[in-house]
């Protein structure tokens, strides 16, 4: 099983990552593309390709989500999605090369909570998998959820998960990720690049100015395709930078 993600930083909480069962037939897409970029925004990735491997795969492991191809070589996806869903509560995210609404349809009424087309955007399936995760997890008994303000940002899942102030979720990069959890950790402060230079590289990222600046520059436009929302996350100039305190919902739970 692939656990390519990160370690937490010291203001989270720290969480299981979320594990994902990639049932797709076609060995390229599922080994070269699916499983290696989800291992890389957190997921805690198994393959399989065919719904007998699942199903073996389900006798000794648990997972929390499933990507489901639709057209499998043993057993239709639909099928699947309806067996997966008269025994557990899994969440279901389905692929399909068909654009034929009444595949979509069927689909939904098999009891899959998502359905996506092939090609699939990564980012995409990334932030419908932290999504649908999102509105499966329980609270622990006597516990509300924290109402944070509405008017902020806020990361979630170990900072793999950022959520808007209008509740959009991106999913975020390893790379992303240790960006954004590096500038949290140092409140309202600026971070200097050659800092942030550093702790990418403590992470295993060979990482130099010209490449930081790429990495923010996409997750600045990243966040303002998915969202429609301007990432507050700002240059301080011959410095580095810097999250303002004023938009952002800071965690006050420690490890440790």
């Amino acid at each position: 099983m692939s656990t390519r993600g990160q370690r937490p930083l010291s203001r989270y909480v720290s969480t299981p990552p979320i594990r994902v069962a990639v049932v797709e037939d076609d060995e390229t897409l599922r080994e070269e593309i699916l499983l290696p970029a989800l291992s890389d925004y957190g997921f805690s990735t198994q393959g399989a390709a065919s719904a007998a491997e699942l199903y073996r795969h389900m006798l000794s492991q648990h997972f929390d989500l499933v990507v489901l191809d639709i057209g499998l070589p043993d057993e239709d996806g639909l099928t699947v999605a309806q067996h997966l869903r008269t025994m557990s509560d899994i969440g279901i995210v389905m692929l399909t090369g068909s654009t034929d609404r009444q595949h979509q349809i069927q689909a939904l009424h098999s009891g899959a909570d998502g359905y996506l087309i092939k090609p699939v955007d990564l980012d995409v399936l990334a932030a419908a998998l932290h999504s649908l995760a999102r509105r499966m997890t329980p609270l622990p008994h006597g516990m509300v959820a924290e109402q944070a303000p509405v008017s902020r940002w806020r990361l979630e899942a170990d900072g793999w998960r950022l959520v808007s102030p209008r509740g959009k979720i991106v999913a975020l990069t390893a790379i992303e990720q240790c960006v954004l959890t590096t500038l949290m950790n140092a409140s309202d402060e600026p971070v200097l690049r050659e800092s942030l230079i550093q702790a990418l590289n403590h992470n295993r990222y060979d990482c130099d100015p010209h490449r930081l600046e790429m990495v923010i520059h996409r997750l600045r436009r990243k966040v303002l395709s998915q969202t429609n929302e301007m990432l507050p996350l700002l240059t301080v100039r011959s410095k580095g930078y810097v999250l303002p305190r004023d938009a952002w919902h800071r965690p006050t739970t420690t490890v440790g």
